[in-house]
């Protein structure tokens, strides 16, 4: 596996091993499966792992305790995050604290290397375009994040419980361009990065949400970029692998799926899977340090990994995926 600059980590490897599919998030896997993929992606030299307690409440988490049971951790980056909402600034440390530890219990770990605000960022009085109901607990403000979520992180860097901090590149798209340029910048930060621009059902904070804006706001600054929704939840791949949720939460991961039909019949014509298409569309990307996987079995893995090896795009492979849609 090749690894890339990453200033958190010195470098990283291209193929991160995210905690959705271990956590079940993408479909249904087993606890035994979820470990022997980790431990695939640690013979293949992955040396970046990245969960959250909610993937499968805690069960990604878990999954790494075991996997990493007994081994020296030494040369392995871990991230883990959390979903902060927005609270009232003397209690924000405590709850970044309290998550955190619960995180280090489950991972059997003493500190994390990366720990990320899972919240989405929001103006003070910036109104979700979906789901506004669920404003407080899903979004944090920028004036809990500048005041409080900042400064909190920072005294967490200090007791020598994480390395590093940072953001999920969702929200608000005013929030997050102030996040990026503020004094304090996020150490990292994650971007959605796929040839349909789009975060899917995860975009429900910003109607007028555009990744590709997001990223370019990254590199100009030069932040340190982890690529999250590769394939887009699955519309990039050949089969929608689960079923939409009752609610009709994920319903533009769905509708996601068929607009991308030109991208698989490229596929095709490329003589390549859809899902390695995306995932080298992604790793071609410039200053991204590593792209994270929604995997959840070995099979999934390996063929994320072959993607890897073939390198990436030329010049003119990636100008017609960029006006393809």
């Amino acid at each position: 596996m090749k690894k890339r600059p990453f200033i958190p980590f010195g470098e990283v490897s291209s193929l991160t091993l995210g905690g959705g599919g271990l956590g079940q998030v993408w479909g249904e896997t087993t606890r035994e499966e979820a470990v022997k993929t980790v431990n695939l992606a640690v013979k293949e030299g992955f040396n970046h792992f990245d969960v959250a307690p909610m993937y499968g409440k805690g069960e990604a988490e878990r999954v790494l305790g075991e996997a990493f049971e007994g081994k020296k951790l030494e040369g392995f980056n871990f991230t883990t995050k959390c979903s902060l909402g927005t609270l009232p600034d003397v209690q924000v440390y405590d709850r970044l604290n309290s998550s955190l530890t619960t995180s280090l219990e489950c991972m059997n770990m003493e500190k994390i290397n990366l720990f990320l605000l899972h919240s989405q960022l929001r103006e003070d009085d910036f109104e979700l375009s979906n789901f506004n109901e669920m404003r407080a607990r899903n979004t944090t403000s920028l004036s809990c994040y500048f005041n409080a979520v900042i400064p909190a992180f920072e005294k967490l860097k200090q007791e020598g419980k994480i390395d590093h901090w940072g953001i999920g590149g969702l929200g608000q798209h005013q929030a997050l361009v102030e996040a990026i340029n503020h004094e304090t910048p996020p150490e990292a930060i994650q971007c959605v990065l796929n040839p349909l621009n789009s975060a899917g059902a995860i975009g429900y904070v910003d109607k007028n949400f555009d990744p590709n804006t997001i990223l370019k706001e990254c590199q100009k600054n030069n932040l340190p970029i982890l690529a999250i929704r590769a394939v887009q939840a699955g519309a990039l791949t050949e089969a929608m692998d689960r079923k939409p949720h009752p609610s009709g939460f994920d319903k533009k991961d769905f509708d996601d799926y068929m607009r991308a039909e030109p991208f698989r019949e490229l596929a095709v014509k490329w003589k390549e899977s859809p899902a390695s298409l995306a995932h080298r569309y992604a790793l071609s990307t410039p200053k991204v340090g590593s792209v994270i996987l929604g995997v959840k079995n070995r099979d999934e893995l390996k063929e994320c990994i072959k993607a890897e090896k073939k390198g990436e795009l030329t010049a003119e492979q990636l100008d017609t995926l960029n006006n393809l849609f």
